[in-house]
């Protein structure tokens, strides 16, 4: 499996650039990983899915039976790059006890596995200046073959802030408290309709048991509605460690509406992880300008101005001159 898992990783493939804002519902979903860009500014977003499966623990005799529901809200405010969000899961576990002759049912314990309130900044985008170069239009095939700047990726980095309730059995500590959450997320879209996501994460660390952890997601559009993923996280932490693989496929109904059908396993039994998720996300479009693709710098003020300048004389020219003539925006009279 993790052979497997990095043939597919390390595939040499190619996909379309992307910017901020899309013209269509740009998701996380239907992994866990979180991608580079933005939802866009004025952008308000909902992604949800409920989730059903089973851990059996081998040293502790135990069976479980998880089901839950997972949520994200995203907006995008002020800038393109930027994004505020609420992430989290709340899970209810049903757990059996094998150690007897005759199995019991334990009580049911239920909570929020996560509550994150964060920010993510995209402070790095390799995209930007291709779509304003826009593409070669002597070539084909410069347009599509593989070029070593394609490995260069979008960057960007979350700080949220985890809300933890007390005596929550998902989570290591005892009191309610608020912990730091870190993640810095790269992104490379290549030619032929494959994403490439990392996450690096730093979770927890102001208290006893911070987690180290990454994910690796890959997916591949296969067309303009419907796609397929693969996706490897793994943590490290004294209250649990794990490696688990995922795998699933999306579809989109409408430019603002996805669904999406997934399932998660992994490869120890302490406990062995077999969970399905199913989930939906859609988006309110109040997004209307196309900031990311103005130029920065003095360059960009400059152009804009001259913009400026012109749109106002055009305004100008549409006022009737005292010959009572009007003039057109071409210069032409009526």
């Amino acid at each position: 499996m993790r052979n497997l898992f990095l043939w597919l990783l390390f595939l040499g493939i190619p996909y379309v650039s992307q910017a901020q804002y899309t013209e269509m519902i740009n998701t996380n979903r239907p992994g866990v990983s979180q991608g580079a860009f933005s939802v866009g500014t004025n952008v308000l977003q909902f992604e949800t899915g409920i989730f059903y499966g089973k851990e059996k623990h081998r040293l502790l005799e135990n069976e479980t039976t998880g089901y839950g529901i997972d949520y994200s809200v995203r907006y995008g405010v002020w800038k393109e790059e930027l994004e505020v969000s609420l992430i989290g899961a709340f899970q209810r576990n049903l757990i059996t006890d094998n150690r007897g002759a005759i199995p019991i049912e334990e009580d049911p314990i239920s909570n929020f596995r996560s509550n994150t309130l964060g920010a993510k900044y995209l402070f790095y985008d390799p995209y930007r200046k291709r779509t304003l170069e826009g593409p070669n239009l002597y070539s084909w095939k410069a347009n599509n073959r593989f070029q070593w700047r394609d490995l260069i990726p979008a960057i960007s980095f979350y700080a949220g802030a985890n809300f933890d309730t007390k005596n929550n059995p998902f989570t290591p500590e005892v009191e309610s408290s608020i912990s730091p959450k870190f993640i810095l997320s790269t992104q490379n879209n290549f030619l032929g309709g494959f994403v490439l996501v990392t996450n690096i994460i730093v979770d927890r660390v102001t208290t006893e048991f911070p987690t180290y952890g990454y994910i690796v997601t890959l997916t591949h559009a296969t067309n303009d509605y419907f796609s397929i993923f693969v996706e490897n996280q793994g943590f490290k932490s004294d209250f649990y460690s794990d490696q688990l693989f995922r795998a699933g496929a999306a579809a989109l109904i409408n430019e603002n509406l996805h669904v999406d059908l997934s399932a998660t396993i992994n490869i120890k039994d302490t406990p062995s992880v077999f969970y399905g998720r199913v989930g939906v996300a859609y988006r309110f479009d109040m997004h209307n300008t196309d900031e990311y693709i103005e130029e920065k710098g003095r360059a960009g003020r400059k152009k804009r101005k001259e913009e400026k300048n012109k749109k106002e004389d055009d305004n100008d020219g549409g006022k009737k001159r005292k010959d009572a003539f009007e003039v057109d925006d071409d210069g032409g009279r009526q």
